[in-house]
């Protein structure tokens, strides 16, 4: 999907967080958001992903304007489409890797037929073969990273929104977080990070200095 904005701007507590700031992300391509502390990376993210609304200026999706979408269709382009990667990972920490992957209860997953090795498949594409009964609050903070980016492989976003998605992790894993979510580009999803991490800014095909 492409992403498109024109000359946003978003106020928050009558502060100036973001002033005029454009994107063009074409379809299947990589785009860092790079830039210090409270320059507005993750806000620009989420406005990106329609978490948060601008207070002036235009989002296109794929050539539509998505600025002012209801809760309802945006909930819609969100189940059909994206795959959020937060920070702090975004997981339910009580329940199982494989709930986390699809969202859904074992009972249910295994009454949709063909579910468990497509779960089984994203797990194993991230590292973690044989995992998904595991509970995620056992997890490492690189294990629960690659949860995250194997739920986006689960689903086959079409655009993907990760913020600071390799922040506090080892070489090892900043390493393989990379590598997988940039490898999504491959089967044509937009990737859109917010980062401080240079070298992943560098891999990617675009980078935004705010």
């Amino acid at each position: 999907m492409q992403i498109t904005a024109h000359d946003i701007h978003v106020t928050i507590d009558d502060r100036d967080i973001l002033n005029k700031v454009s994107v063009d992300a074409a379809s299947g391509t990589s785009l860092a958001l790079t830039g210090p502390s409270g320059s507005g990376k993750t806000t620009l993210l989420n406005c990106l992903g329609l978490l948060l609304p601008v207070t002036q200026g235009q989002i296109l999706i794929d050539g539509v304007d998505m600025t002012r979408l209801r809760v309802e269709r945006k909930r819609r382009f969100w189940r059909d489409n994206v795959a959020f990667v937060f920070q702090d990972f975004g997981l339910v920490p009580d329940e199982s890797v494989g709930f986390n992957v699809c969202m859904e209860s074992a009972p249910i997953l295994q009454r949709r037929k063909g579910w468990a090795p497509r779960v089984e498949e994203a797990l194993a594409r991230v590292g973690l073969a044989g995992r998904s009964g595991d509970q995620v609050a056992k997890l490492s903070g690189g294990e629960r990273q690659r949860v995250s980016i194997a739920r986006a492989i689960f689903k086959q976003a079409r655009v993907i929104f990760a913020d600071e998605p390799t922040a506090s992790l080892d070489a090892v894993n900043r390493q393989n977080v990379q590598d997988l979510l940039l490898g999504e580009q491959e089967r044509g999803a937009t990737v859109v990070i917010s980062t401080h991490d240079d070298q992943l800014a560098s891999a990617c095909d675009q980078r935004l200095r705010l």
